[in-house]
């Protein structure tokens, strides 16, 4: 009811993680407590999220920092698997992210990816990415890599890991593409780029390698 005073409990007994439960009419956190329940009562395995659209129930203070960290209230989220379990659920609706559940969704912020590519590796003619929540992502035609340029003239790896989500590589990662480049035809020109499961991801053209910052 409006005006009543917040009773805080903790959502998982040990994280440290606290919601209002009881909350005026635009409570933002009672989406996540809300999230949470509806998670753990779930079916094991991967959230079938791209088959939920319940109803919008607003924003939640809830953070993903461009360097992976989550945030909930200002305060970094310190176990993993509270993070996975998040990441799991999260669902991005052109320019907005929420996480979403079969009965409602809240919508957070993402300052650049939700995700990092922290980890590359080839294997049989395929680049096998691990992001930072764990996830083992095969480059390729339905996970593909681009890389965004900078103002300084350098780039910015993204690798699409699932439903319209990206991950960011780490600059080790960025790193280790570029070792793992070659130059091929597109459109009648040379690129540098990598391949993966048969696609050619160009990173730049040949002729301007020279000119990348590091």
């Amino acid at each position: 009811m409006a005006g009543a005073a917040a009773k805080l409990t903790p959502i998982i007994p040990g994280t440290g993680l606290r919601v209002t439960t009881t909350m005026a009419k635009q409570g933002q956190d009672r989406g996540l407590e809300t999230i949470m329940q509806a998670v753990h009562a779930s079916v094991k395995g991967p959230p079938p999220v791209d088959l939920w659209n319940p109803p919008f129930c607003g924003d939640i203070d809830l953070r993903i920092a461009a360097d992976g960290t989550w945030f909930y209230q200002g305060t970094p989220i310190g176990r993993p698997a509270l993070v996975r379990l998040f990441a799991s659920i999260l669902k991005r609706e052109g320019d907005r992210y929420c996480l979403v559940t079969p009965v409602e969704k809240c919508g957070i912020r993402v300052d650049d990816a939700p995700f990092l590519a922290v980890e590359v590796r080839a294997e049989g003619g395929a680049l096998r990415f691990r992001t930072n929540v764990d996830d083992e992502v095969v480059c390729g035609p339905d996970h593909a890599l681009r890389f965004e340029p900078q103002p300084n003239g350098g780039l910015k790896p993204y690798l699409h890991v699932r439903r319209d989500l990206w991950a960011l590589a780490t600059r080790p990662v960025y790193y280790d593409l570029v070792d793992l480049g070659e130059e091929r035809m597109v459109a009648g020109e040379r690129w540098f780029g990598v391949g993966s499961q048969g696609a050619f991801f160009p990173m730049a053209p040949a002729d301007q390698l020279e000119s990348l910052p590091e």
